[in-house]
């Protein structure tokens, strides 16, 4: 934490003399306005702080003591502010234009509940590696520990949950503090930073200088990350490689991270190894690659997890090896050795052991592992890529999927998910909310692009889906995005339907209502014996909400109805809502079962309350088990 008056990097003994004069020729700065100048306080510090770092959009709300930040943003004309409609939006907005654009989010709020409201989005970053600056406006200095209105410990609250957090308390402190908090969001593994200022540090006079990208990580010295990989340890993965029978490539979202696709692609050509993916490494590869093989984990495709319990050697990189990806880590893929490479050394282990373990940037381990690589022939795998398809056609061929557009005579989810990617050239930002939906998004988006599908994977936070797509559409105009979300994770923000329309923001909504919690109505159907119990969800008349805000909308229960309605949603200009009414006993699957692993998928459920699964005979489901996650 930042103390008050201290200001670092300032008189350090490594600054140049033509740093030194630099600053000396800030001391009169002034900022010019629309009525003339004025002297520059830490509210402008913190916009031209902002600015420098490469950022552009605020997401956020005004309060009392973040107001001298409101009081000149006019006079930054190329700072954009967004004004949410409660601050979990400013969070997610911000959290979905860093995942689409790479950038880093800013989201901002004032003391007290403005501050405690971001907190879920915080959290959601954090779990997903997402790069977020975080500011607060906090109580003025004399009040701080007076119990003031409004004052509450909110670095204490978000401590566990940021790589870093600071309490400004002066004006001078502002420039280097803002640079390093977006320094540390985007380095090394990338992740939230809050950034606490109090009012009479924003209105505050200041002459401080910006510093420059040399004298924050001179400011640093225990901060560096390892991004480059044991050359032994790469040696004898490349090894590895060269005497694997079965192996298969599990990719994350640090192959996204760190730009690593086309290496990911050119090892899986050169050594002939199917590539598959985390929920969060959707996007690493085009999915009609004949390399790309799907997704995995509880709700994944059959043929990926059988291919990795079937496996001599698997090579993780950039993911955690997380509980919806392994099940039971005791029946975990029992073949395999296993490679883990990951630039956060924290993850190595953690979950699964790792017999070649790799700390690393993705990007820098493979460009030095690629020239190691013995080149494969496609023929030497033959027998092993026919088995892989064979296992692929009966697993696509099981699913609901194909069954064209009705389940049990109502409207399919996942031939909606797929008629939107379809109708959207499969080039469009899918953001999934959380749930059932979710799942659908994940194994039918048909995904041909990086950082195309964005979610909220470890903390699987509802809610997400619509202000995620606003931050998407925002970072990046020249593609269209979706928000797909259901009808409970939609009713957690539909405030943000005024943000949209107000910003005229062209996120295009696919509100998926089967009227009901569906993922928590399937595991009380398959796991809680029936035992329904508020999974029912009454929605207002979606139509006349839209009226009301002023939204192009529309209502599809039947297919032949969603081609038409997807292409006029994408017509319009603007924000726009499609209330597709879909089955409401439809199911996921497969489905692994609470403390089971790969083996032990639920391919359906039977009609006599029996799980279909594959594996040996007898009951699946426990309650009970310590090891239940639950549904997201």
């Amino acid at each position: 934490m930042t103390q008050a008056g201290h200001v670092p990097g300032a008189g350090s003994e490594a600054a140049s003399a033509s740093e030194r004069a630099r600053r000396d020729m800030l001391r009169d700065t002034r900022v010019t306005t629309r009525g003339g100048s004025r002297r520059r306080i830490g509210a402008d510090a913190l916009c031209e702080a902002i600015l420098r770092q490469g950022s552009d959009t605020i997401w956020g709300y005004p309060g009392g003591v973040i107001l001298p930040l409101y009081d000149v943003l006019a006079d930054h004309p190329d700072l954009r502010h967004i004004l949410v409609r409660h601050e979990q939006a400013a969070a997610h907005a911000a959290d979905g234009y860093a995942r689409a654009s790479g950038k880093v989010g800013v989201c901002l709020g004032t003391s007290g509940p403005g501050a405690t409201n971001l907190v879920t989005g915080i959290g959601t970053a954090m779990l997903d590696s997402v790069p977020l600056v975080a500011i607060t406006g906090n109580v003025p200095n004399a009040l701080i520990g007076k119990d003031a209105f409004q004052e509450i410990d909110r670095t204490g609250i978000t401590l566990p949950m940021t790589k870093h957090n600071y309490l400004v308390r002066t004006a001078d402190e502002i420039p280097y503090v803002v640079a390093e908090a977006f320094h540390l969001a985007r380095s090394g593994r990338p992740g939230p930073v809050h950034v606490d200022i109090t009012k009479d540090a924003l209105m505050g006079e200041t002459s401080a200088a910006h510093p420059s990208a040399a004298e924050i990580e001179a400011g640093l010295p225990g901060y560096r990350p390892k991004i480059d990989g044991h050359p032994r340890q790469i040696k004898l993965l490349a090894e590895a490689i060269a005497g694997a029978k079965r192996p298969v490539i599990l990719a994350g979202h640090g192959v996204l991270i760190a730009g690593a696709e086309r290496e990911l692609l050119e090892l899986a050509r050169a050594a002939q190894i199917p590539i598959t993916w985390t929920l969060l490494g959707i996007g690493v590869v085009d999915e009609t690659d004949p390399l790309a093989y799907g997704y995995m984990g509880m709700h994944g495709w059959k043929h990926v997890n059988r291919a990795i319990q079937s496996a001599d050697l698997l090579i993780g990189i950039g993911m955690r090896f997380d509980d919806r990806v392994t099940g039971n880590v005791r029946t975990y893929a029992p073949k395999a050795k296993i490679a883990h490479i990951d630039i956060d050394p924290a993850e190595i282990g953690k979950n699964v052991v790792a017999d070649l373990p790799i700390v690393g940037d993705a990007k820098n381990v493979l460009d030095a592992l690629l020239p190691l690589v013995t080149k494969v022939d496609p023929a030497a795998r033959a027998e092993y890529f026919a088995e892989l398809a064979t296992w692929r056609a009966e697993s696509e061929g099981s699913s609901w999927h194909g069954s064209g557009g009705f389940r049990d005579g109502v409207l399919s989810a996942d031939f909606v998910v797929e008629r939107i990617a379809a109708g959207s050239a499969f080039d469009a930002n899918l953001t999934a909310d959380v749930g059932q939906n979710q799942m659908w998004v994940a194994r039918y988006g048909g995904f041909r692009r990086a950082n195309s599908h964005l979610s909220s994977g470890g903390l699987g936070t509802m809610g997400f889906a619509l202000p995620g797509a606003m931050g998407a559409a925002v970072a990046v105009p020249n593609k269209v995005s979706w928000a797909i979300a259901g009808d409970g994770g939609f009713q957690m923000t539909l405030q943000e339907l005024a943000t949209i329309v107000q910003e005229r923001i062209p996120v295009k909504i696919a509100l998926m209502d089967n009227k009901k919690l569906g993922m928590i109505r399937q595991w009380q159907e398959i796991v809680y014996a029936g035992n329904y119990h508020s999974e029912q969800l009454a929605g207002p008349d979606y139509l006349k909400l839209c009226d009301a805000y002023g939204l192009p909308s529309w209502r599809v229960s039947k297919p032949e109805e969603v081609d038409a309605a997807v292409a006029a949603a994408l017509a319009a200009d603007g924000p726009a809502l499609i209330w597709f009414e879909i089955a409401e006993r439809q199911n996921v699957y497969p489905m692994m079962p609470a403390g089971k692993g790969l083996s032990d998928l639920i391919d359906k459920w039977g009609d006599d309350g029996e799980d279909v699964t594959e594996g040996a005979s007898g009951p699946r489901v426990d309650p009970t088990d310590p090891q239940s996650g639950g549904p997201k």
